[in-house]
C-alpha cells in the first residue's frame, strides 16, 4: 500500500523520458541520430538533476521531521528556502551551461553528425531549467507533507500531457527534437504554476510563509549538508554516463551511443518501478527499526526483495527473448535496432539480480545506515563499472562496454549480499526491544 504511490510516480516518470526518446527516433530520415544527440545530453542531464536533488531531498527530510514536530512555521521557512536555492542554483547552472553548450556537449560524446540535435534539444531545456528544479523539488516536498496522492496526480498530469503535446510539437508543427524539448518544459510549467498554487493555500499545514523568497544560510546549510549524499550518487551516474558516451563513440561511432541511449531508457523504466518500491520500504523499515521491532524491519525488507526481483526478472527476461521488439519502439532502423537490441542482452544479461543490489542500498538509508547506503551506490558505479568500461573495451571493443555493466552487477550484488548477512546476523542475536548499540557501531 505505501509502494503503490511510489511506483505510480517513479514509472510515470520514467515514461515521461520514454515518450520522447520513442517519439525522437521516429522523426523522418534524422531519427537515428537526433536519438543519438539525445543520449549525449544524458550527462548533462544528469548533473542537473543532480543539483535538484542536492537541495530537494535535504528540503524533503527536513519538512517531514518539523511537521512531524509541529513546527510548522519553521517548515514554512524551509519551503521557502527551497525556492529561493533552487532558483539560485538553477539561474547559474543554466548560465554557465548556455555559454559553455556545444564544448560541454563534444565533450559527452557529441560529434559533427550529432552536436545540432543535442544542442537544440539543450538549449530549450536549459531555458526551462529553473522551472524543472522547481517542479521536481515541490513535487517531493508535496509527497513528504503527508499528500502523496497529489504529488502521484501532478506527475500523472504531466506525463499525459507531454504525451499528447510531444507529436504536436515533433511533427504537426515541423519542430523536430526541439519540439520534444517545448513539449516537456511547457508540461513542467503547467504543473509547476498548479504545485504554487497549492503550496500557497494557507489552510494546508504546509504553506509559503508571507516572506517567499527569504534565504536562511543556517537553513540552507544544514538543507544541502543532509542532500549532499543523493548528490554524490547523482553525480556519480553522470560521470558513468560520461565514460559510457566517450568509449562508445571511440568505438562504435554515433550509433552505438543512440542503441545506448535506447538500452537505458527501456532499463531505466524497471528500475524506477524497483525505486516505487524502495519508497514503499522507507516508512516501514525505519519505523520499525526505531522501535526496536527486527523481526519486521527483515521481513520488510525480504518482501521488498522479492518484488524487485520480480520486476528485474521480467526486464532480463524481455532483454534476451525479444530485445528487437523492445527497441523497435524508439527506432525503425535496421542498423540501430541490431546495435541496440545486440547492446540490451549483452547489458542486461546480469540484471535479474539488480533487484537484490538496489533494494540493499536503500536498505541501509532507511535505517540510517548512511555510509553502506553510500558504498554500495558508489561501488557498484566508481570501483566496479568504471575500470571495466575503460579496460574491457581493450579486448572486446564496442562489446566490452555492454559486458561491464553485468560484470559490475552481479559484484555488487555480491557486495551487498556480505553486508546484509552481516547485519542480519546481528539483528538475530537482538530480542525485539533491545537496543542495537549493544551490538556495536556496525548496526547503527
Amino acid at each position: 500500500m505505501y509502494a503503490v504511490p511510489g511506483i505510480i510516480a517513479q514509472t510515470a516518470a520514467s515514461l515521461y523520458n520514454m515518450v520522447d526518446s520513442i517519439y525522437i527516433g521516429h522523426i523522418k530520415d534524422v531519427g537515428s541520430y537526433a536519438i543519438s544527440g539525445l543520449a549525449v545530453t544524458f550527462p548533462l542531464m544528469n548533473i542537473s538533476i543532480a543539483l535538484g536533488t542536492l537541495v530537494g531531498v535535504g528540503a524533503m527530510t527536513m519538512i517531514s521531521i518539523l511537521l512531524g514536530q509541529k513546527s510548522y512555521d519553521n517548515a514554512g521557512k524551509v519551503l521557502a528556502n527551497t525556492l529561493t536555492l533552487n532558483v539560485i542554483i538553477g539561474v547559474v547552472f543554466t548560465v554557465l551551461a548556455l555559454v559553455f553548450l556545444d564544448p560541454i556537449l563534444y565533450f559527452f560524446g557529441a560529434s559533427e553528425n550529432t552536436i545540432g540535435f543535442a544542442r537544440d534539444y539543450m538549449v530549450i531545456i536549459l531555458a526551462g531549467n529553473v522551472f524543472t528544479h522547481l517542479f521536481h523539488g515541490f513535487n517531493g516536498i508535496i509527497r513528504a507533507s503527508g499528500h502523496p496522492n497529489t504529488a502521484m496526480g501532478i506527475t500523472l498530469f504531466t506525463v499525459i500531457s507531454n504525451t499528447v503535446l510531444d507529436p504536436v510539437f515533433i511533427f504537426a508543427f515541423g519542430m523536430g527534437i526541439k519540439g520534444a524539448a517545448t513539449a516537456t518544459i511547457l508540461c513542467q510549467i503547467i504543473a509547476l504554476v498548479y504545485t504554487l498554487w497549492f503550496l500557497s493555500d494557507k489552510k494546508q499545514f504546509l504553506h509559503f510563509p508571507r516572506h517567499a523568497f527569504q534565504l536562511d544560510w543556517r537553513i540552507a546549510r544544514q538543507s544541502l549538508a543532509i542532500g549532499t549524499g543523493p548528490f554524490m550518487m547523482n553525480v556519480a551516474a553522470c560521470l558513468v554516463a560520461l565514460f559510457i558516451n566517450q568509449q562508445l563513440r571511440k568505438y562504435g561511432g554515433d550509433l552505438a551511443i543512440g542503441a545506448y541511449g535506447i538500452v537505458n531508457r527501456f532499463t531505466m523504466f524497471f528500475a524506477m518501478v524497483n525505486m516505487g518500491f524502495n519508497q514503499g520500504l522507507q516508512p516501514i523499515a525505519g519505523y520499525n527499526y526505531g522501535a526496536r521491532k527486527y523481526g519486521r524491519v527483515k521481513e520488510a525488507f525480504l518482501l521488498t526483495m522479492k518484488w524487485e526481483l520480480v520486476v528485474t526478472t521480467l526486464c532480463f527476461l524481455l532483454s534476451e527473448l525479444i530485445p528487437r521488439t523492445a527497441v523497435s519502439l524508439f527506432t525503425n532502423d535496421p542498423t540501430l535496432i541490431d546495435l541496440a537490441s545486440r547492446g540490451l542482452r549483452i547489458m542486461n544479461s546480469g540484471f535479474a539480480l539488480v533487484g537484490f543490489g538496489m533494494v540493499s542500498s536503500n536498505f541501509f538509508q532507511c535505517l540510517g545506515m548512511v555510509k553502506k547506503s553510500i558504498f554500495l551506490s558508489l561501488s557498484r558505479q566508481l570501483v566496479f563499472l568504471l575500470p571495466f568500461i575503460y579496460t574491457l573495451p581493450l579486448w572486446l571493443k564496442e562489446n566490452g562496454v555492454w559486458v561491464s555493466f553485468p560484470i559490475s552487477d552481479t559484484l555488487n550484488v555480491v557486495v551487498s549480499a556480505i553486508l546484509i548477512v552481516d547485519v542480519f546476523k546481528k539483528f538475530n542475536k537482538l530480542q525485539d526491544g533491545a537496543d542495537a548499540s549493544s551490538l556495536g557501531s556496525s548496526v547503527k
